[in-house]
């Protein structure tokens, strides 16, 4: 704790006065450093139990995956994607800066905004598609309280307006303002799997018959055409949160307790909750025939108002927390990292609510394909290599050592080229560039199915081979 305090140097002046520094930005002190084992480990457990972790596995098994191959496939990309996790939490932890200020290392004081801002953009979509589902939980509720409802042809979008606007709300007087929900909306979604996994049980006749169903893969090679981008998929699903963990992890008291609580929490949260999602989605085609992997759509089948109503509303109110927990923190620092005296924490998450309307969430969700191939596997080209730029800079580069101060001013060891490391921003585009050329060159297609592991790969390895190393 002491060397992080001497090397910041809060009150100075020079810092302060900084175009690059704001409240926000700065270095967390010794005083706001309390997070510990338990509080990393809550953390992963109110963010993995949520509904898109439910249709991340269901829609494997729409994919045709049986519910082993489809579990399995979860468990495999969390544990993997755990290893950037912690290597991108371990400057957070020592340094107390947030993931844009890190990024200056890398990517220089400004180029820092090329990374930012891509990582910005993924969770602004994030939060639309978390929006659009509250939107339709919402719209289920009425239909169930106000059956006339159903017939109005522009329902989903004007509850999708009205849970947006919630979340809005919510930004402007300041995430303490559900920090309170934080403690009972993983266990109260918890509850709504379990009682969609007690429907089933009921319904498709025991575990027996709803795990019944079989891979719909005839051949080996067929399974792996399926199996490669799905694995891809799962670790881009949270390789969002792998780049900015250090927002959370410069609030940690050591870096025993953060490596801990994540590692034990992450993996196995995941895994348990997409098992839920994994079960009842198999017992669906049991019981419907087809596969339904949105559990608000399948909730709007059940008989029981009561069962719906408080199931939705438990969605409601566990959507909304994880998404400004997940999907505002990073986005409104990026931001604020574009222009730190202009904006602040809160103008940085107003804009992230109105650009998450503008990715049109609804495409993103429209099949299991749109959502696995083309969401997934598209940001996870380009935030693979800022992954591999990071962690290669502050581990091989640097080896651990940042001077904080210089983070802050301009002219510093990271002001580059006028601000930009352009090694690194040509190792972003390369490591992007190859990844995405499996999209439009069918032979090497399997880059692409692999985005984040090569672009990841490729752009540490250009990055290494361009940086000269620090003594």
């Amino acid at each position: 704790m002491g060397t992080v305090a001497r090397e910041s140097k809060i009150g100075n002046r020079n810092i302060e006065s900084s175009p690059l520094y704001n409240r926000d930005l700065a270095p967390a002190d010794p005083a706001r450093r309390t997070w510990s084992t338990y509080n990393y480990a809550a953390l992963w457990v109110s963010m993995s139990v949520n509904i898109l972790t439910y249709m991340l596995a269901a829609s494997l098994i729409q994919g045709g995956m049986d519910w082993k191959q489809a579990v399995l496939t979860v468990f495999l990309g969390n544990t993997i994607v755990l290893a950037p996790m912690l290597l991108n939490s371990h400057p957070g932890a020592k340094y107390g800066i947030p993931f844009p200020v890190l990024a200056r290392a890398s990517f220089g004081l400004l180029g820092a905004n090329v990374a930012a801002v891509l990582r910005a953009l993924v969770a602004c979509g994030w939060f639309g598609i978390q929006s659009w589902i509250g939107g339709e939980a919402i719209n289920t509720l009425l239909a169930t309280l106000w059956p006339a409802w159903a017939r109005n042809p522009h329902g989903v979008v004007i509850c999708f307006a009205v849970f947006w606007t919630i979340n809005l709300i919510v930004v402007l007087k300041g995430i303490e303002y559900i920090r309170f929900l934080q403690g009972i909306s993983a266990p109260i979604l918890l509850g709504v799997g379990l009682l969609l996994l007690a429907w089933a049980y009921t319904n498709a006749g025991g575990f027996g018959p709803m795990l019944s169903a079989r891979s719909q893969f005839r051949s080996t090679a067929e399974f792996l055409k399926f199996l490669i981008p799905a694995l891809n998929g799962t670790v881009g699903f949270w390789a969002t949160v792998s780049l900015n963990i250090p927002d959370f992890t410069r609030f940690a008291r050591d870096q025993r307790g953060q490596v801990i609580g994540q590692a034990i929490a992450l993996p196995t949260t995941m895994t348990l909750y997409s098992f839920i999602g994994v079960a009842v989605t198999s017992a669906t085609v049991v019981i419907y025939g087809s596969a339904i992997w949105d559990p608000v759509q399948l909730l709007s089948r059940f008989h029981s108002p009561i069962a719906v109503i408080i199931s939705l509303l438990a969605i409601l109110l566990a959507t909304l927390n994880v998404n400004i927990g997940a999907n505002v923190v990073s986005p409104a620092n990026d931001f604020s990292n574009l222009w730190p005296k202009g904006i602040s924490f809160k103008i940085g998450g107003v804009i992230t609510c109105f650009m998450g309307v503008a990715m049109m969430p609804w495409k993103l969700l429209a099949n299991h394909k749109t959502f696995i191939f083309g969401w997934l596997g598209g940001y996870a080209a380009v935030l693979g290599p800022v992954a591999g730029i990071m962690i290669c800079d502050y581990f091989l580069i640097r080896r651990k050592i940042l001077s904080v101060d210089s983070l802050y001013l301009r002219g510093s060891e990271y002001e580059y080229s006028a601000g930009f490391n352009w090694k690194a921003i040509t190792a972003l585009v390369i490591g992007t560039g190859v990844a995405l050329v499996g999209l439009v060159v069918p032979s090497v297609r399997f880059l692409y199915d692999y985005s984040w592991f090569v672009g990841f790969a490729v752009a540490s390895l250009i990055y290494l081979a361009l940086m000269p190393r620090q003594n």
